[in-house]
C-alpha cells in the first residue's frame, strides 16, 4: 500500500480501532462517542488487544509516503505499536492494579473536569460507567498474578482504592447541581464504592502472597528506550548521561550556594513555606500568573486562542500515588483549551508531621520553576498549544520523554530570559533562592535518570534510592519514599524529564529561526520521541 492518502486513512481506521478498546481513555481525550463506558478489561480484551496491535503494525511499517508529516504520523504510529509489542513480555495488566483504579477514577473524574456535554446527559453517561465499576474491579482480581504481581505495587495500588469510596460517594456527587440528577449518581455510586472495597480488602490480602518482583529489567527497559521513544541508546547509556548532568549540576550547586554543603542551603530554604494546604495552592496561582505575564512581556511564545490555566487541589484519589504537582492538559479533540494544575495537597488522614513535610517540598523557593514546569511555558502552554493544531495521532500518542522534557526545557528557557534574577523577582535574597530551587529541580532529574535505571536493572535497593533522593537531592524522607515507590511502578517515565530537555536543547542548536518560531514549531508538533520531533523542526 503507498500514498499519502492511504496512509491517512490507514490512521484514521487505527485510531477508530485504538478508541473503540480504549474508550476510557477516548473519552478523556474529548471523544463523546466514548464517554458511556469505561471498557472491556477482561483478559481476553488485552490479548486481543497485543495481536491486534501486532498487525496494525505489520501494516504501517510497509506503507511509504513522501510527505514529511504524514511518515512522522506514520513512525509515531510504528514506534507506540513496537512499545506495545515490547511490553506485552511485561503485562501490566496481570501486574499492578492501579491499571484498573485508575481506569475507573480518572475518566469519571474528568467527565465533572472538562463537563463536555449539559449536565442531565453528563449524569446520564457517568450513571453508566458507574454501573460497570464492579465488573472492572472483579477483572482486576481475576487478572491479577501473584506470580508477576509485586507486593510493593500492589499495595500503592490498594493505598489509591481506599480512595474510591469517598471519591464516588462523596465527590462525585458534589459535583452535580440538580438535586435529583445528584441523587441518581450517588445510588449509582454506592455499588461501585462498595466494589473499590471489596478490592481494598482483596489487594491487602494478595500483597501477602504476590511474590512478583518490580523490576523490568535492562532488555526491555533498552528496548523501549530504542524502539518506543526513538533514543538511539539504552539503559547503560541513559544511566550514564545521568551521572554526567548530575555531576555538572553539583558543580553549579556549590558554585551558586557558595559552599559545598549546598544540602544544607537548600534545606533551610525549606523552612520557608506557605503555612496550609490552601495557601500553597493560592501561591502557585500567583505563581503562575507570574509566569504568563513574562511570556507576553517577552514574546517567546504563541498562545492558543482561549487558553487557560485553573490551579487547583489535587483530586482526592491521586493524592495517596502522587506525591508532587502535576497537570492535566484540555480535551485535545475538542475546541476547549482549560487545564488543570494540580497543587499537590496531603492525603486524608496525613499527620501534621507528614502534612508539613509536604509543604516543606514546595517551599517558596521552589514555587517559581514548579509553575513554569506545570503552565508556562511547560505543560499547560503546550499542551493548549498543541490542542489547536491539526494532527489527530499527535494529540492522542504521546510521550513524556517530549512532553516533560519540554516542561524541564521551559524552566532552563526562562532563566536563560532573566526570569529568576533580583531585577525580575524584585528582591535578592529570593532571587537567589530561586535561581538555587530552579538548578536543584534539574539536578533532581538527572538523580531520576540515575536512580530508575538502577532500580530497574538490579543496581540500586528501594532503600538506596530513598537515600539517594534526600542526600543527593533534597527531598524530604516522605516525598522520597512517594518518589521511589512511583519510580518502582512506572519504569522509564522518571528520565524522561532531563533526557527530553537535553534532546530538545541539542534540536534548538540546529535550528535557524527566531526562538519564537522554534517553540510554535516543536511543541505545535505534538509530544513525539525526540527523533521524530527533530525531523518535524529541522524537515529532514
Amino acid at each position: 500500500m503507498t500514498g499519502n492518502a492511504s496512509l491517512g486513512r490507514l490512521v484514521e481506521q487505527f485510531l477508530t480501532w485504538h478508541f473503540d478498546r480504549n474508550p476510557g481513555n477516548a473519552a478523556m481525550l474529548g471523544s463523546l462517542a466514548h464517554d458511556h463506558t469505561l471498557g472491556d478489561f477482561s483478559a481476553t480484551a488485552f490479548t486481543d488487544y497485543e495481536r491486534g496491535a501486532d498487525a496494525w503494525l505489520d501494516r504501517f511499517t510497509v506503507i511509504e509516503t513522501d510527505d514529511l508529516q504524514g511518515s512522522v504520523d506514520r513512525d509515531l504510529v510504528v514506534a507506540v505499536l513496537r512499545g506495545t509489542r515490547a511490553k506485552a513480555t511485561w503485562p501490566t495488566w496481570r501486574r499492578d492494579p492501579s491499571l484498573y483504579t485508575g481506569a475507573v477514577l480518572y475518566p469519571l473524574f474528568s467527565a465533572f473536569l472538562n463537563r463536555l456535554r449539559p449536565e442531565p446527559e453528563l449524569v446520564a453517561t457517568v450513571v453508566k460507567r458507574l454501573a460497570e465499576v464492579p465488573e472492572v474491579l472483579a477483572a482486576c482480581r481475576a487478572n491479577l498474578d501473584p506470580e508477576l504481581a509485586s507486593p510493593k505495587i500492589v499495595r500503592r495500588a490498594a493505598d489509591q482504592a481506599r480512595t474510591g469510596r469517598a471519591f464516588l460517594t462523596v465527590t462525585l456527587p458534589a459535583e452535580v447541581s440538580d438535586p435529583a440528577l445528584r441523587a441518581e449518581v450517588a445510588e449509582a455510586a454506592e455499588p461501585a464504592a462498595r466494589a473499590f472495597d471489596e478490592l481494598a480488602a482483596f489487594l491487602d490480602e494478595f500483597a501477602d502472597r504476590a511474590a512478583g518482583d518490580w523490576r523490568m529489567g535492562e532488555e526491555l527497559y533498552s528496548t523501549l528506550l530504542r524502539d518506543q521513544e526513538v533514543l538511539g541508546y539504552g539503559a547503560a547509556e541513559l544511566h550514564e548521561r545521568g551521572k554526567v548532568a548530575y555531576a555538572e549540576l553539583d558543580a553549579e550547586m556549590r558554585e551558586l550556594a557558595g559552599s559545598d554543603d549546598w544540602h544544607a542551603v537548600m534545606a533551610s530554604f525549606q523552612d520557608d513555606h506557605p503555612p496550609t494546604p490552601e495557601a500553597m495552592r493560592a501561591e502557585y496561582e500567583a505563581e503562575t500568573r507570574r509566569a504568563r505575564a513574562f511570556l507576553v512581556e517577552h514574546g517567546l511564545v504563541t498562545f492558543a486562542e482561549g487558553e487557560e490555566c485553573r490551579v487547583v487541589p489535587s483530586p482526592t484519589f491521586q493524592r495517596p500515588v502522587l506525591s508532587v504537582a502535576s497537570y492535566m492538559s484540555p480535551p485535545p479533540l475538542t475546541d476547549q483549551r482549560t487545564g488543570h494544575f494540580f497543587v499537590p495537597f496531603p492525603p486524608d488522614g496525613f499527620t501534621a508531621e507528614q502534612t508539613a513535610q509536604r509543604l516543606r517540598t514546595n517551599s517558596r523557593a521552589q514555587l517559581a520553576t514548579i509553575a513554569v514546569h506545570e503552565a508556562y511555558p511547560g505543560h499547560h502552554w503546550h499542551l493548549s498549544w498543541l490542542a489547536a493544531q491539526d494532527r489527530p495521532v499527535r494529540k492522542v500518542f504521546r510521550t513524556p520523554y517530549f512532553s516533560e522534557g519540554w516542561a524541564l526545557y521551559a524552566e532552563k528557557l526562562l532563566r536563560e530570559h532573566g526570569y529568576f534574577t533580583a531585577e525580575v523577582v524584585g528582591d535578592a535574597a529570593k532571587a537567589r533562592a530561586q535561581e538555587l530551587a530552579h538548578v536543584e529541580s534539574r539536578l533532581f532529574r538527572a538523580a531520576r535518570m540515575i536512580v530508575d535505571t538502577a532500580l530497574h536493572c538490579g543496581d540500586m535497593s528501594v532503600a538506596e534510592a530513598e537515600e539517594f533522593m534526600t542526600t543527593k537531592a533534597s527531598l524530604t524522607p516522605g516525598t522520597a519514599a512517594g518518589e521511589v515507590n512511583r519510580y518502582c511502578a512506572w519504569p522509564t517515565q522518571a528520565p524522561s524529564y532531563l533526557t527530553g530537555a537535553l534532546e530538545i536543547e541539542r534540536i534548538r542548536s540546529e535550528h535557524t529561526g527566531s526562538q519564537r518560531e522554534f517553540h510554535d514549531t516543536i511543541a505545535g508538533s505534538g509530544a513525539l520521541p525526540l527523533g521524530l520531533a527533530r525531523r518535524v523542526v529541522l524537515g529532514r
